[in-house]
């Protein structure tokens, strides 16, 4: 049996064209491609080298055990890629079902009904507060009244205020002023708004808003 040592020069200089070709086909994220032109550039070696001193088993094995993990990578990727679009587009399905659902998210807008003559927001405390008050506001930001919710513990809060001599058809906002004692409570207002659309960012869920803007799912503090 003939003892394999080194490849000429040549078969050396050919077998890290191929490593280098194979290296940017992979960046371009074309592995079919890349082993495809490999597997070409293999065949030539074979078919060029030196009889008297023929390419390293061990190289040529290398470069096939190489070739087929890029290969393996890439087909892991794209199986992971369809099965995020497909989980993608079941959530979209599924949140089809909220539209028309009333909603909590973070905002400062008061909705208003008018047949109740009531406008209607709510807040979350971060901590227990001896005077809690919402300053109801227009679109100007000038204050329209105030509602006195007093002393409340941590947690979350609806509220209603006394529309009915509002002459107006929308635009309030309110803003909430919680104290311990001398110490600010820190709060998060939040807005009633019902969903209106759904649809997909990027791979990520949105939800339409019926009074402007959107949302995520992470973004809903409630489903009313």
């Amino acid at each position: 049996m003939t003892t394999i040592n080194n490849t000429t020069a040549a078969t050396s200089a050919a077998a890290s064209t191929g490593s280098t070709t194979a290296t940017r086909d992979v960046n371009a994220n074309d592995a079919a491609a890349s082993q495809d032109r490999f597997l070409k550039l293999l065949v030539a070696q074979l078919n060029n080298q030196d009889p008297m001193n023929p390419l390293d088993n061990a190289q040529m094995t290398s470069q096939i055990a190489q070739i087929n993990t890029v290969t393996g990578i890439q087909q892991l990727n794209d199986t992971v890629k369809g099965l995020a679009s497909q989980f993608a587009s079941q959530q979209l399905m599924q949140a089809t079902g909220m539209v028309g659902r009333q909603v909590l998210v973070e905002g400062d807008s008061l909705v208003l009904d008018t047949e109740a003559d009531k406008a209607y927001g709510a807040l979350d405390l971060a901590g227990p507060a001896s005077s809690v008050k919402v300053q109801v506001l227009d679109a100007n930001g000038k204050e329209l009244g105030v509602v006195d919710l007093g002393s409340l513990k941590e947690g979350r809060y609806n509220f209603a205020w006394d529309a009915s001599k509002y002459e107006g058809e929308g635009g309030l906002r309110f803003k909430v002023m919680a104290t311990n004692g001398d110490t600010a409570v820190d709060n998060t207002p939040l807005s009633i708004d019902q969903i209106s659309a759904v649809s997909l960012s990027n791979g990520a869920l949105q939800l339409e808003l019926a009074h402007g803007g959107t949302t995520t799912q992470s973004g809903l503090k409630a489903i009313l």
